[in-house]
């Protein structure tokens, strides 16, 4: 978190939206973040552009907890950010599934 941001939790509504084993994007307070539904019922949320070529991310395959890229095949950790064989990485962000099923996101805003 940089100095003066604040800390922010947004409801994206239901985890139903996304399929199991995909992604989508959400705009939230001007940052486009990629949210993904994990077969295990989780959820992770990343940068939606990919750092090396911009490529949609969420329009990415997702495996596990790993995404690739769907511009060059490059594959990021879901859960930490960290690119699969070399130092490129992703910001991430808090993401939940409340009880009621909804998905619960939380970013810094300035």
């Amino acid at each position: 978190m940089t100095r003066g941001s604040t800390m922010i939790e947004r409801c994206l509504g239901p985890v139903t939206q996304i399929p199991i084993g995909e992604g989508r994007q959400f705009d939230i307070a001007g940052q486009v973040i990629a949210v993904f539904h994990l077969r295990n019922g989780s959820v992770c949320a990343t940068q939606a552009s990919c750092p090396h070529r911009g490529g949609p991310l969420a329009d990415g395959i997702v495996g596990g907890t790993t995404v690739i890229c769907p511009l060059h095949g490059r594959k990021f950790d879901l859960t930490t950010g960290q690119a699969l064989g070399d130092d490129c990485a992703l910001s991430t962000f808090p993401a939940a599934v409340t009880e009621k099923g909804d998905i619960i996101l939380t970013i810094a805003t300035p």
